[in-house]
């Protein structure tokens, strides 16, 4: 069984036991999350889509860690006119385990 949820304006293909990151939560970890933006919901051949959300659906995670993605470099450079500028840019993420997904009753 796999779902699809929104989280952080990205959407995630999940299901249960796997381990993702997504953009930064405010929760401890060890703490237990629910997703209740869930856009699909699949079990084998069966795919059930939302308009736009399924209803009553959930996916329960619980939070294993937080951290920062590798850094992106920025690099202007306006040609001839000795003129640069360099910047860098590290994103949080919180990285979460899928616990269960409960689809509507």
């Amino acid at each position: 069984m796999y779902a699809v949820i929104k989280s952080g304006g990205k959407q995630y293909r999940v299901s249960a036991g796997e381990q993702l990151r997504v953009e930064s939560l405010s929760a401890d970890v060890g703490a237990a999350v629910s997703f209740d933006q869930v856009l699909a919901i699949g079990t084998g051949e069966e795919l059930k889509v939302g308009a736009p959300l399924v209803a009553g659906a959930t996916v329960k995670a619980t939070v294993v860690a937080h951290g920062r993605h590798d850094k992106v470099k920025i690099f202007k450079m306006r040609r001839r006119k000795h003129s640069m500028k360099s910047q860098g840019h590290r994103q949080n993420y919180t990285e979460v385990r899928i616990e269960q997904i409960s689809a509507a009753g």
